[in-house]
């Protein structure tokens, strides 16, 4: 799993910083890409990574304000102008299905595929195959939302040593036996699988807190996250400021990322005001209470280990 930070400004774009948007890369866990939000340009910085438009599956939308979705309209014409003929899910605040759909007729704008809008609520929980999407209402001036992506558990590995005590030896019957709940092999006998296997492998959890007041609530959503993602949209010293519009500083992203026992946090949706000369400072307030957190920049990567 990777993330890529397509955007992360706030509010307007300017010459270091586009508006949100980062994608989850799963290519190869579903061969699949997952986009969270798509502010204005969102497919022009595309351009300038190895993303293929047509990857993308599924987009998940934190709330209606314009610098994290102006960029959808267009995002969704190029998929489809792109050879992008796979069904596509869309899902956010109530609104949406609306707003793409009126963008959409009124630019005459016919696509490829078929796109599906599921509106989401507090504490929904969405199924996608070997992950859950956990939904959590935030803080902020109108409805927005956080996303907790877990994978689930992993099967642990084959014991080889025992499978070679019953008389096994490594072949094409290993991966049967770690595909099915138990086989039956001739002159040996059954195996089951629960009792050839290591411990589970956890999961991996990223946690997407998109704009939003600093709240003790959030931990919920954070908890043990091998990967926070928090909005610091100012330096710690506008906390009167940040609270007044709703966001929150670099401070308080750190502090609930110390609060949630996470193990990574990264900082996004930065406020124009700060200019390249200032992001160590901002990094620096975070790393006082959270010393494992970096500040993304646009086209930053990381990658989930």
């Amino acid at each position: 799993m990777e993330l890529i930070f397509l955007g992360t400004g706030a509010g307007v774009p300017s010459k270091e910083r586009n508006v949100s948007a980062i994608a989850l890369s799963l290519l190869q866990e579903q061969n699949s890409i997952w986009l969270f939000d798509c502010g204005e340009a969102t497919q022009h910085q595309i351009l300038h990574t190895s993303l293929k438009p047509r990857k993308i599956n599924k987009i998940f939308i934190t709330h209606m304000h314009g610098d994290h979705i102006y960029g959808l309209p267009g995002f969704l014409s190029s998929r489809s102008f792109q050879g992008g003929d796979t069904p596509l899910t869309i899902y956010g605040p109530k609104g949406l299905k609306q707003y793409v759909e009126t963008s959409l007729a009124l630019s005459e704008t016919h696509l490829a595929y078929a796109i599906s809008f599921v509106e989401v609520t507090d504490q929904m929980v969405i199924e996608a195959g070997q992950f859950q999407v956990f939904v959590q209402l935030l803080e902020h001036g109108i409805p927005c939302f956080g996303y907790r992506v877990v994978e689930k558990d992993k099967p642990g590995e084959l014991l080889v040593n025992k499978l070679k005590d019953r008389g096994i030896e490594p072949g094409p019957i290993y991966q049967e036996i770690k595909e099915n709940d138990h086989v039956t092999i001739p002159h040996i006998g059954t195996i089951y699988r629960k009792d050839v296997l290591g411990e589970p492998k956890r999961g991996k959890i990223i946690s997407l807190i998109g704009d939003t007041r600093f709240s003790k609530d959030h931990i919920r959503l954070a908890q043990n996250a091998d990967i926070l993602i928090h909005e610091a949209t100012f330096g710690k010293d506008k906390q009167n400021l940040a609270h007044r519009y709703f966001h929150s500083t670099t401070l308080e992203a750190a502090q609930l990322a110390s609060e949630s026992n996470c193990k990574h946090l990264i900082l996004t949706h930065i406020s124009s005001r700060y200019q390249q000369e200032t992001n160590e400072q901002l990094l620096q307030e975070a790393r006082e209470i959270f010393p494992n957190t970096e500040l993304a920049n646009d086209f930053s990567r990381f990658t989930i280990t």
